[in-house]
């Protein structure tokens, strides 16, 4: 299992969004004119949008994510994500806690925050984030916009009855900034589109709320509020950095010197603490740097090039780094020889675990992956890099049965992971299970909004079982509820 652009990660060529971003990129700096920034539309309800209204919205803009937005899908910095936003989401007065995740396989900084849930993040965030400090405040930010309600009160403002029709413009804005196609564009077209970006955007107030909130969070997590200021000069610098070409979004809600040092008065406020980075968040920058670079060989240069310092010898992160270079540019004997120094130093680490058997299954070393993975599975029970990575080493070595039995097991943990669904689909067809075939491809389609064919799967697979049996059972009651959501679709 290789971390390339044509294994874990969906590449697409990202184009700057034609119409405006809003949400916390107004918190973040500007990007280059190639780059392209996604929106943050904050709240969790309440007031004129209920909270059906908003799971509607949150699942209509996660189908159209899906469709079009290129995706992050390795289970490293995706299960890393998931362990930071869940440090942070116990000290957010969220009253809905049952977040949706979305990973943007874009090196711009951005993150956003949609009514039911859903907070994307680009993996340009890891890029600029020096620390896991800076990181996590830009998180915090987006929680404290959904716990503030701020979508809700923009919703007032307008005095609209109507929010489920923003659905298909919010859907619209994502898939403009993620897309080169003009779907978007149609979607939002208009007087629709300048009311979108009215309703949408944020106030300074609603900003500076998040802000303090943010910080807040920060600090009752356990982590350093001071990231929050440090993030922002970083902002601040690119912005300088690129002269007249200052994105759109930044002249309508601009990220000013004085909110900047606003933040850092109020940060300095929280107790001074020594509070250091996890590790974690380095090794997975470590691992998107060499997924951003020009080229493997450029990864392996520049990894190589940090290590001649002389305070990085003993530097695991960028030695880490090194070894997923050398692994990009099919050098994977020199990746498996510093893998297996890092392991020696530290021991069970499941990072180094799992890059260690993707090295292997490169090397088509089958047997010893997958040792060492039920190794790393019997101590780490559920992990899900772990599981993930040793149901691709068994269909490597087309044992469709006992992979589609860990992905079954990630399935369950994980029913929103589409990718997961369409791995299960190829194992269980390797496995000649074809049941298991059309039921996987159903929720896989049922994810990507198609539930036509997740429909015509599950038919599919419920002529395939006998009457009576408890399998049938399971797929009837999927298809009746698949066909209660159509027949809403098409009602509406």
């Amino acid at each position: 299992m290789k971390v390339s652009r044509s294994g874990f990660y969906r590449s697409h060529r990202l184009t700057r969004a034609c119409i405006l971003a809003v949400g916390l990129a107004t918190a973040h700096a500007p990007v280059s004119a190639q780059e392209t920034t996604l929106p943050s539309i904050g709240g969790s309800g309440g007031g004129l949008i209920s909270g059906q209204q908003e799971s509607d919205i949150g699942q209509q803009v996660m189908v159209s994510i899906r469709r079009s937005a290129p995706r992050i899908t390795d289970p490293l910095v995706y299960d890393y994500l998931n362990a930071i936003i869940y440090r942070l989401v116990p000290s957010a007065p969220l009253q809905n806690r049952d977040l949706t995740l979305a990973l943007i396989d874009s090196p711009a900084i951005n993150a956003f925050a949609v009514p039911g849930g859903i907070v994307g993040v680009n993996g340009g965030l890891f890029l600029n984030a020096t620390t896991e400090q800076q990181f996590a405040s830009v998180l915090a930010h987006e929680l404290a916009h959904l716990s503030q309600r701020h979508f809700a009160r923009r919703l007032e403002q307008q005095e609209t009855s109507a929010p489920l029709t923003l659905a298909g413009m919010i859907a619209g804005i994502v898939l403009s900034a993620v897309t080169q196609s003009d779907i978007g564009i149609a979607a939002i077209a208009g007087t629709q589109a300048f009311a979108a970006q009215n309703m949408l955007a944020y106030s300074r107030a609603n900003e500076q709320e998040a802000d303090r909130v943010g910080l807040d969070i920060l600090a009752t997590a356990g982590m350093d509020p001071r990231g929050m200021p440090e993030m922002f000069e970083i902002m601040m610098r690119q912005n300088r950095l690129q002269g007249n070409q200052v994105p759109e979004y930044l002249s309508t809600h601009p990220l000013t010197q004085s909110r900047v040092s606003d933040t850092r008065n109020r940060a300095e406020q929280y107790p001074h603490e020594d509070i250091r980075d996890g590790q974690e968040y380095h090794l997975i920058r470590s691992r998107l740097q060499v997924h951003y670079s020009s080229s493997p060989d450029v990864a392996v240069k520049t990894f190589e090039a940090y290590l001649n310092r002389p305070d990085a010898q003993q530097n695991d992160a960028i030695r880490y780094g090194l070894a997923v270079a050398y692994l990009q540019n099919n050098q994977a004997d020199k990746a498996e020889e510093v893998l297996r120094d890092l392991l020696a130093r530290n021991p069970g680490r499941i990072t180094f675990q799992v890059t260690l058997a993707e090295v292997l299954i490169n090397q088509k070393h089958l047997k010893a992956a997958r040792d060492l993975l039920q190794d790393a599975l019997a101590r780490n029970p559920g992990n899900y890099p772990i599981t993930f990575t040793l149901a691709t080493a068994e269909i490597a070595d087309s044992n469709g049965n006992a992979a589609a039995e860990h992905l079954r097991q990630l399935t369950r943990r994980y029913p929103g992971q589409e990718h997961l669904w369409l791995r299960l689909a190829e194992a269980e067809g390797m496995g000649r299970n074809i049941v298991g075939v059309h039921r996987a491809r159903a929720e896989y389609d049922a994810l990507m909004g198609d539930l036509e064919s997740a429909q015509r799967q599950l038919r599919q697979a419920q002529e395939k079982l006998p009457a009576g049996s408890p399998q049938r059972q399971v797929v009837t009651e999927r298809l009746a509820e698949i066909t209660r959501r159509l027949n809403a679709q098409k009602n509406r």
